[in-house]
């Protein structure tokens, strides 16, 4: 396995699979069938905001992705819904999925999600990925790196607060529980070491 930063032009598609099967639970109702959605994330995907892990032939085999002020992994907008799913359909998807947009704030890097693929599980492929973002912090001066973990993925919890994140604050969905399929987002934090401000 290696690491590296970025995505390999020719793994796109893939990086948006692994997308859809890490975050297709959560965002399957209003993304839905599976085909527009991976169309959808394979033209938005932006490669300068993610780090990869490739196996020895180049194959992909999980990635994070990252936001800051400049951009981050999905940068979507209602046109891009709009290529794919048709005006009606994005004119009703994108304020939905503004509401699972977070702030950016000065000095924190914003993970924008992590996939491992299903044949790499269990090889440390998450917890290299994570090293490398907390690397990229600490290269930008970033003070925390912080993430958001939804309450039906209790796996993924377990691993940040093994590397380090704890939970700051827990924010809830309300209604829209029944249409993204979780509750709640527990927002966690690590502190990048020697760090100052920016």
């Amino acid at each position: 396995m290696r690491i590296i930063h970025g995505i390999p032009p020719d793994q796109i598609d893939t990086a948006a699979a692994l997308y859809w099967q890490a975050f297709g639970g959560k965002l399957g109702r209003l993304m839905r069938p599976e085909e527009k959605a991976l169309r959808f994330f394979a033209q938005v995907i932006v490669p300068a905001f993610a780090i990869s892990a490739v196996d020895a032939d180049g194959q992909l085999l999980g990635l994070a992705g990252f936001k800051t002020d400049a951009g981050g992994l999905v940068a979507g907008g209602l046109a891009d819904l709009a290529r794919v799913y048709g005006w009606p359909g994005a004119l009703w998807r994108g304020p939905l999925l503004a509401l699972l947009e977070r702030e950016l704030e000065p000095g924190v890097l914003q993970m924008d999600g992590i996939c491992v693929s299903a044949q790499a599980r269990g090889q440390g492929v998450g917890t290299a990925l994570l090293a490398a973002i907390k690397e990229r912090a600490a290269q930008r001066g970033d003070r925390v790196v912080r993430l958001d973990v939804i309450n039906t993925n209790p796996r993924a919890e377990a691993l940040y607060r093994r590397e380090g994140f704890a939970p700051v604050s827990r924010e809830s969905l309300g209604p829209f529980r029944w249409l993204f399929g979780f509750s709640s987002a527990l927002r966690m934090e690590f502190p990048v070491a020697g760090a100052g401000a920016r």
